[in-house]
């Protein structure tokens, strides 16, 4: 989430009572820059193109003042906010409702492709104040009547160019058709290509222009990470991290305060001294938790970010990023609890191999690489173990008083009739049940193999179904999938799912074959299978996908040439009657 300001800033700005009681309860301080300049022309009701790039408050910048004109009592959708994915359309909608949180009967519904459209149909039929949703999805409900921008006063584009990047540009002039023609519009983008500047003059009226510089940038003694790793793997790679690397304290970051008290309880079951930190927690509780990690009694915080707003500990020296934030800004913030007053630093973020876009736009917007971390093996984790076990026996050894143990040893020895090295290997073999010497390897998504320079391969047309292709460099395997064209469904609407859902750029989707009934795409080969059975109940035309690979069975999709992607004709683009859609890459579809 952007980062905003708090009531003393604001309220010079026009604001309503419950949004600067709002952001005062969140801890907000001052406006930035793009939040000061922006929020007064919105609220005087003026057009305004702005360019900022993501981590400089924007969304903050256009939720406020939207909020302060919203009539609770009209039920018809008042704001409409595009954007590219669904991971943003889901940030945006989060900020609303946290910015919103004293606005009673305030509802913002996001609306993104992918997904069932029954929950969505639902909230739309109750009522809603403020959409937030992908264009995709935006022209579906559009079409089938169950949006209506009757009422609709403002309209916001975010980050328009990377919606440009994405081939947006037609759906975005034709919503713009169906909303009504008095509304003010506010367009953001990190930059102003000529394109985003023809839709302006189009549908901007005499817009106010505002320019504002990222300033996010990461503090140079804080190490750096990143490590690809599943979900349900989190924990685990977190412990393994935790036993292998020195560190005096810590700050894991979540998204959310259920996670903080889940993962704190985990962290305690494996043996670390952890508490949760959240925003349902009193001052006085608060206060003390912070102070017993300043001392020394407690060695891992677990936080949201509202939560360690202003946690200033010295003995911090290593930041966990266990929830990828949405907000570069935000990682910028979390890291900055580590490498204080001059001192080195560590700063470790997990990524979910659906989530590798975030990093590579906390990448952009800090303008430096965080480069890959490899997780301890089983072997090193086994090891580690045993050396500190044989670092303990030396220490109790020469500390501890052990008389009555070398009689107890010699007792057993002669009454149970064992030798002293089965002895000492059974109490060894006790002593470590909890924390094994011998390690299970912990399974992570599979690694994306380079071929070799030079190197290509291309089936024949004939042998095509299921079976590795690397024309591009790219090794892939064809799947079936349960929608075609008598659905409706194109390659756009196919490329902009699975880049969507499975967080498959564009460019890695390759030959697409339209029919009557199911069609068949080739997506890179190792695709993790927890993503197969995610893509098996998302949504694309109002079908379920039901994604398998064709050498799993499933008849059709076969005899195609590989490579080119195929219009609704159901022949390869160039070679039908008309002009099939463009499949869209690289990007995300909603």
């Amino acid at each position: 989430m952007d980062s905003a300001p708090s009531s003393a800033g604001f309220g010079r700005l026009g604001l309503a009572p419950a949004v600067l009681e709002a952001i005062q309860d969140l801890g907000y301080e001052t406006p930035t820059p793009i939040q000061e300049q922006c929020i007064p022309h919105l609220l005087e009701g003026r057009d305004l193109l702005g360019q900022a790039q993501t981590g400089t408050g924007k969304t903050a910048a256009f939720a406020l003042p939207v909020l302060s004109m919203i009539d609770l009592k009209s039920r018809d959708p008042q704001a409409l906010v595009l954007a590219p994915t669904r991971e943003l359309a889901l940030q945006v909608a989060e900020a609303f409702q946290s910015y919103a949180h004293n606005m009673k009967g305030f509802h913002v519904l996001p609306l993104y492709g992918g997904t069932g459209m029954s929950t969505q149909l639902r909230q739309l039929k109750r009522g809603v104040h403020v959409i937030v949703g992908t264009p995709g999805r935006v022209m579906d409900h559009l079409r089938r009547g169950s949006l209506s921008l009757k009422g609709l006063k403002t309209l916001v584009l975010d980050e328009a160019d990377e919606m440009l990047n994405m081939g947006f540009v037609d759906d975005i002039e034709w919503i713009f058709e169906q909303a009504p023609g008095k509304r003010r519009v506010a367009l953001f983008s990190a930059t102003m290509p000529g394109a985003i500047r023809r839709v302006a003059r189009r549908h901007l009226h005499d817009p106010v222009e505002i320019k504002v510089a990222g300033k996010t940038e990461t503090v140079t003694t804080i190490e750096q990470r990143h490590c690809v790793v599943t979900p349900s793997h989190k924990m685990d790679a977190l412990t393994r991290v935790l036993e292998v690397e020195e560190f005096d304290a810590m700050i894991v970051f979540v998204r959310t305060k259920t996670a903080t008290a889940e993962v704190a309880e985990k962290l305690e079951a494996h043996g670390f001294s952890a508490e949760a930190l959240n925003g349902d927690m009193n001052q006085t509780m608060r206060e003390r938790t912070v102070e017993r990690l300043r001392r020394g009694k407690l060695d891992i915080v677990v936080a949201t970010d509202i939560a360690a707003r202003g946690l200033d500990v010295e003995r911090i020296s290593h930041v966990v990023n266990y929830d990828i934030p949405y907000d570069p800004e935000a990682y910028v913030h979390r890291i900055g609890r580590t490498g204080r007053a001059g001192r080195e630093g560590k700063a470790l973020l997990f990524v979910a191999p659906r989530e590798r876009h975030l990093l590579k736009s906390i990448e952009r917007a800090t303008r430096q690489k965080i480069p890959p971390m490899t997780l301890p093996s089983a072997d090193d984790l086994g090891e580690h173990r045993i050396e500190r076990f044989m670092e303990l026996l030396r220490e109790t050894v020469r500390t501890q008083d052990l008389d009555f143990y070398y009689r107890l040893v010699s007792r057993i020895e002669n009454e149970q009739e064992m030798a002293v090295m089965d002895i000492a290997a059974a109490l060894t073999y006790l002593s470590q049940r909890e924390r094994p010497f011998v390690v299970e390897e912990l399974k992570g998504p599979p690694r994306r193999q380079r071929p070799e320079p030079g190197r290509r391969k291309q089936r024949d047309a004939g042998k095509g179904g299921g079976k590795e292709r690397e024309d591009d460099g790219i090794p892939r395997v064809r799947y079936r999938i349960e929608v075609g064209r008598r659905h409706g469904a194109g390659p756009r609407e196919i490329v902009g799912a699975i880049a969507n859902e499975a967080g498959v750029e564009g460019k890695y989707i390759g030959y697409i074959g339209i029919h009557d009934d199911y069609s068949t795409v080739d997506l890179p080969e190792g695709m993790p299978r927890e993503i197969e059975k995610h893509l098996r109940r998302v949504y694309v035309c109002g079908q379920a996908l039901r994604i398998r690979r064709l050498d799993e069975g499933g008849a059709g999709g076969r005899g195609h040439a590989p490579g080119r992607r195929q219009s609704g004709s159901g022949k390869p683009d160039g070679k039908s009657g008309r002009q099939g859609p463009r499949a869209r890459a690289p990007g995300k579809r909603g």
